[in-house]
């Protein structure tokens, strides 16, 4: 194979699993906070990251929640946004869809508009300053009521023509797809595509009642469908992507090594996997991060990693004409 790295680095990308909220750097996180004069229960940049000592998802959302505590403006979301897109951008990702989850800032009082517009313009600016397209999806909190979640959709409703789709992220156990039925069914009649977290560390019950019940047009994560034949058949008869997270199921023991991730079974299994970075802040490395280690870790060949980078846009929301010219560029990369 050509030098790895370089090779990952050239590769053209598109990140389809990413929480804006979770790429809060510490540094940016303490410059808000500064900013908006928020207390913080860390001292210092260095206290943070010694914070990021995860044995699970609560473990990881009980900070994250936290630390979004210091987004309050327009601008500050609009500057959060901005700073994944320039890392984004410097890893080969050439498109991004991203989540955000409105429910987490409405509930302090900052209105569904200054969230949305901050991240809009931001992802404007991306656009013609850094040639990176984007489209947002909007994320239901899981561990709140659906109607909840219908009461934030209704909310939403001047910015659907702006959204892509409709997600559902946070606490996974206990919360299973099909308590949000009717908000996905509402999400559908709008026009708008569906995703869902599924089968990290919930059982692959979730990912059929995700298929079944939502029916969903992509599943994150979907690891734990691996335990189940039937339904690995199933996700491979429908090209059904998942959005894998590497690093992140490293970081939040859903894998106890990165040798051990099911990734490259997945490849050899026929499914339409992808590599993605989650919340980066917290996680341990943006996209390109996340391609390296894995492809070390699990010895993925050139072939592989042309099969991530294609899949990551065959599996995107892009119109198949938007997509071509990506596919394109790695097909030219593919045959030098």
């Amino acid at each position: 194979m050509r030098d790895l790295e370089t090779f990952i680095a050239g590769l053209p990308k598109a990140e389809l699993h990413l929480h804006i909220e979770g790429s809060l750097e510490p540094e940016l996180m303490f410059e808000l906070a500064r900013r908006n004069n928020v207390a913080l229960p860390f001292g210092s940049v260095d206290e943070v990251r010694a914070a990021y000592a995860f044995s699970n998802l609560q473990d990881f959302l009980d900070i994250y929640y936290q630390g979004a505590a210091v987004l309050l403006t327009q601008q500050d979301f609009h500057d959060l946004a901005m700073a994944y897109f320039r890392r984004a951008a410097a890893d080969g990702v050439r498109h991004a869809e991203i989540f955000f989850d409105p429910q987490t800032h409405t509930a302090r009082g900052v209105p569904f508009a200054v969230v949305a517009d901050g991240l809009l313009s931001a992802m404007a600016e991306a656009e013609a300053d850094l040639g990176v397209t984007s489209k947002l999806i909007l994320c239901f909190l899981r561990h709140l009521s659906e109607d909840e979640a219908l009461a934030t959709l209704d909310e939403a409703t001047p910015y659907l023509d702006r959204l892509c789709g409709v997600g559902l992220d946070s606490s996974e156990i206990g919360h299973p797809p099909a308590k949000f039925a009717r908000v996905f069914a509402a999400a559908r009649e709008r026009g708008l595509r569906l995703v869902c977290h599924a089968g990290e560390e919930g059982p692959p019950a979730y990912v059929w009642e995700a298929l079944d019940v939502l029916a969903v047009d992509r599943i994150d994560h979907g690891n734990r469908s691996l335990e189940d034949e039937a339904l690995v058949r199933r996700l491979v008869d429908l090209g059904m992507t998942l959005t894998v997270c590497p690093l992140s199921n490293l970081k939040l023991c859903v894998v106890n090594d990165l040798s051990a991730h099911p990734l490259k079974r997945m490849l050899d299994l026929g499914l339409t996997v992808t590599i993605n970075s989650d919340d980066p802040a917290y996680f341990g490395g943006y996209v390109g991060e996340n391609w390296l280690q894995t492809a070390r870790a699990l010895s993925l060949t050139e072939a592989d990693l042309l099969t991530l980078a294609r899949n990551s846009f065959t599996g995107s929301f892009l119109s198949p004409d938007e997509a071509a010219p990506h596919l394109a560029a790695i097909d030219a990369l593919a045959a030098k």
